[in-house]
Formats: structure tokens, C-alpha cells, sequence
């Protein structure tokens, strides 16, 4: 349960790239940070279905098909670029956008600070469209142009349970996960059904 009142400040944003050789559960790479985080909007995507009867509201049902969301960075570096999108860097150094690529599946980490205490989140299974950037002149003063990636974060099975993303906050149980989060992706321990 949080602490907080409120958060506030995105910032710890990591990906972590999908581990293409592991056999069974998901894997991941080491996640790699990537300083600049300016805006994380996730907007929820599942429709909900209302089924009367007895003339009242006798069942509704929300599916949950995971987010979209809009993650802006002041710059991506070219390589995490090149490896997201499935584009290639030649050997002179550019980044070149391949118009067949696939892109490749990653987790979304970050942390978001709070009045108490900071909340950790992973988003499991994400992948991401062209980035946006928009290039304008130098007028008087110099506004940053930044990176906008659309991304759609689908539900992804571990453990029997299909799982969207996870939240943490620092509490007197957790410290070894919470102090590790980065480290590694974070997979969640269920307590088996009796």
C-alpha cells in the first residue's frame, strides 16, 4: 500500500530488451538506462462489456489489453534506436531506418518520486512505433527538441498469470527487490493457488 499522497517527477527510465534465447518464461536483457525522461502517458486500452438482467445490471466485464502510451525523451541514443526498431547503423555511424524492420519487444522501467516515498514500475511486454521528433529554427530563445515514442504494451504470460506491469514502492519486506529493481528485470512472485 503507497504512502504517498501524491507523485510527482519521472525519472530511472530503462529498457530492457527481450532475451530471444530463453526456452520458457520471458527473459530479458540487462536493463540499460537512458537518461532524459521528460513525459510517460499510459492511456488504457480494453473495452467493457454490460450484460442486464432483472432489469439491472447483471455482469459487466472489463478487459484489460494492456496501454498505449506516449514515452518523450530529450534524445534516444541511436543505438537503443537502432536495436528498438529493428533499424541498423552503417559503418560511417548513421542511423539508418529500414522500412521492413521488426521491432523488438522490451520492458519499460522508470521510478516516479513521491511525497514519501519513490514507486518503481515495469511495463513487461512493449514495443514501439517511429520516434517523433520535430525539428524547428533557432529563434530567440532555444527550446530542446525532444524524442516522442509511441508504444503499445500488451499482456504477456509469467507464471500462469498474464501480467501487464508492476509497481513498487520501498517498504520494511522489500529493500533486496526494491534496492535490485533496475539491475534486472523484476518478476513477480505469486503464492501458489490451494
Amino acid at each position: 500500500m503507497s504512502q504517498n499522497k501524491v507523485t510527482f517527477g519521472l525519472e530511472k527510465v530503462h529498457i530492457a530488451f527481450f532475451d530471444e534465447a530463453s526456452p520458457t518464461q520471458p527473459a530479458w536483457d540487462t536493463p540499460i538506462p537512458i537518461p532524459g525522461a521528460v513525459r510517460w502517458t499510459p492511456t488504457a486500452v480494453g473495452e467493457t462489456t454490460n450484460f442486464y438482467a432483472d432489469n439491472t445490471l447483471y455482469f459487466s466485464y472489463t478487459a484489460n489489453n494492456g496501454y498505449t502510451g506516449e514515452l518523450e525523451m530529450a534524445n534516444v541514443p541511436d543505438a537503443i534506436l537502432a536495436e528498438m526498431l529493428g533499424w541498423e547503423i552503417d559503418e560511417n555511424g548513421m542511423l539508418i531506418e529500414v522500412s521492413d524492420a521488426m521491432p523488438k519487444h522490451f520492458a519499460l522501467m522508470g521510478q516516479i518520486q513521491g511525497d514519501k516515498r519513490n514507486r518503481r514500475f515495469v511495463y513487461y511486454n512493449c514495443v514501439a512505433n517511429r520516434p517523433a521528433k520535430e525539428r524547428t529554427t533557432k529563434a530567440e530563445s532555444i527550446a530542446p527538441a525532444t524524442d516522442v515514442l509511441n508504444l503499445t504494451i500488451s499482456p504477456i504470460e509469467i507464471d500462469g498469470k498474464m501480467i501487464v506491469r508492476g509497481e513498487m514502492e520501498l517498504n520494511e519486506s522489500n529493500a533486496a527487490a526494491y534496492n535490485a529493481f533496475f539491475s534486472s528485470v523484476y518478476t513477480p512472485t505469486f503464492t501458489p493457488e490451494v
